[in-house]
């Protein structure tokens, strides 16, 4: 289940292997201030792409809700039925109850907190999906999922038994499930509302009130949790019956949604064919490793009780990502990409992205550039060149240099 913020994002989760994508529009969700966010008139368009690709669509609207908001939410709902959207993502009993008087699939939150089975048998009244809450270890998690299975535990639809769904990569918040209220207290910017301003993420220093003597506490972001990272262990997660793996980064780069999700689909595929090995694990994590990350650590999966924090500020990526042109025609007889070289240089050899809304995320090395119909080593700013790929860009998309990082 991959994370949608663009339309480019979208086609990267499709192209990677996805089931199924998470999405927000308007105010209502938990990312409607830190990410993209779609508009309602974007439903049908949504729900159009992924049915021609065998995809479930699912709509976050999961913050709390107000009653001056209760007509909009009842239109969010409509809208996403109308246009033919799988579930609801949900925490809020508003929404939930609408939602399912409606007949609309209901999937709960994370920001439900469930931890134990009293909890999971009174939601599935409602939901077809449950999301356990992220501090559960996966011993306390395969107990639930034998408990449905052993009660016969099914979803509100009645179809099937309830689903357990689980976050297997992404960013971690400090506060249980999420309900933090740093923000709100420092900017009147409510997490709980979608709104957070990410306060945690910030390095401080603990000051002497008496003398003023400032320090940093062992040069660590000790509010900013590294990310989580369950590669090691995915066969542990499955064996533990979860059906849903949730990539958490809905404000994330597309070229980061196809990587962790191509990632995940491929070790998925591996557990179940039997093909899973340490050489295989040790590609995956370099994988991983290349987009936005804050470091990477187990979560609470295994029996942790502390948190790891991130030991500095921003991504800890071994590649970043370089505008460098964009794409004004496309040959496709002969598979050649005209660029317009807008900032810096393109050499042979070197790594690009490709994207757009339709293309999503091309990933290739350079293998020849053409200037002027000439063979060249380079080409650089204000040129026009042109370079062969393995398979159809648009006009209008993005090329971008993918560096290494150097410490």
């Amino acid at each position: 289940m991959s994370p949608v913020g663009s339309y480019e994002a979208l086609m990267a989760a499709i192209e990677a292997g996805a089931s199924s994508v998470y999405f927000g529009v308007g105010q209502l969700n938990m990312r409607s201030a830190s990410a993209n966010n779609f508009s309602i008139d974007d439903l049908r368009q949504i729900a159009c792409i992924a049915q021609k690709n065998n995809v479930r669509t699912y709509l976050t609207l999961n913050t709390i809700i107000y009653d001056d908001e209760l007509t909009y939410m009842k239109e969010v709902i409509d809208s996403a039925k109308d246009s033919g959207i799988t579930a609801i993502i949900a925490s809020d009993m508003a929404v939930i109850a609408y939602a399912r008087l409606i007949g609309v699939e209901i999937h709960l939150s994370t920001q439900c907190n469930i931890t134990n089975r009293e909890a999971v048998r009174f939601y599935s009244q409602f939901a077809d999906v449950i999301v356990t809450a992220r501090e559960l270890s996966l011993d306390k998690v395969k107990a639930i999922t034998q408990w449905i299975k052993d009660e016969n535990i099914m979803g509100a639809s009645g179809k099937d038994l309830l689903q357990i769904e689980c976050f297997a990569h992404g960013a971690l918040c400090m506060a249980v499930s999420g309900k933090c209220y740093i923000s709100l207290d420092n900017a009147n910017k409510s997490a709980n509302r979608g709104q957070c301003l990410q306060f945690c993420r910030r390095p401080y220093k603990v000051t002497d009130m008496d003398g003023g003597t400032e320090l940093m506490i062992d040069n660590k972001y000790i509010m900013s949790p590294k990310d989580l990272k369950t590669i090691d262990f995915l066969d542990q997660i499955l064996d533990a019956g979860v059906r849903v793996l949730k990539i958490e980064g809905r404000g994330r780069s597309p070229e980061y949604v196809k990587i962790v999700t191509g990632v995940y689909k491929q070790a998925v595929d591996a557990y179940f064919n039997g093909t899973w090995s340490k050489e295989k694990l040790a590609e995956w994590n370099k994988e991983l490793g290349k987009v936005y990350n804050r470091g990477f650590w187990n979560g609470y999966y295994l029996g942790q009780k502390e948190g790891e924090w991130a030991v500095k500020y921003g991504s800890q990526a071994t590649t970043t990502k370089i505008y460098v042109g964009l794409v004004t025609n496309y040959f496709a007889r002969i598979g050649v990409a005209e660029i317009k070289m807008e900032t810096g240089e393109l050499q042979v050899g070197d790594k690009i992205y490709i994207m757009g809304v339709t293309t999503g995320v091309y990933e290739d090395v350079v293998s020849e550039i053409r200037v002027e119909l000439q063979s060249v080593e380079r080409s650089v700013k204000g040129e026009m060149c042109s370079v062969p790929t393995k398979s159809l860009v648009r006009r209008g998309d993005k090329v971008y240099r993918i560096d290494e990082k150097k410490e």
